[in-house]
């Protein structure tokens, strides 16, 4: 005899699992913007520059792809400072660094 399945709990799980693919995805993104410095852009200068980037030519988007592989290359050469990872307006709400 076939053992039944339990299609409810079989789709909860794979909606658990895209929420949370989901919700790492925009932590990663988070995490990007503020790698490359970006953190201190507008939302919409931010959303403008990802606009351009999408509507670029194959040629000026891989001259930009190389430019941050570069970036990249160059950030994992230096030496890792915790203190560095910590974004300016989190440091005066947790308290681990002192006040300038």
């Amino acid at each position: 005899m076939r053992k039944i399945r339990d299609y409810d709990s079989e789709l909860k799980a794979l909606d658990d699992k895209a929420r949370r693919l989901k919700h790492r995805r925009i932590i990663q993104l988070g995490e990007l913007v503020i790698a490359c410095g970006a953190g201190a852009l507008s939302p919409e200068q931010l959303a403008g520059a990802l606009l351009g980037l999408k509507d670029a030519d194959a040629k000026t988007a891989e001259v930009w792809r190389q430019r941050g592989a570069a970036h990249f290359q160059r950030a994992s050469r230096q030496p890792a400072d915790n203190d560095d990872r910590v974004p300016d307006g989190m440091r005066a709400l947790d308290g681990s660094a002192p006040q300038n």
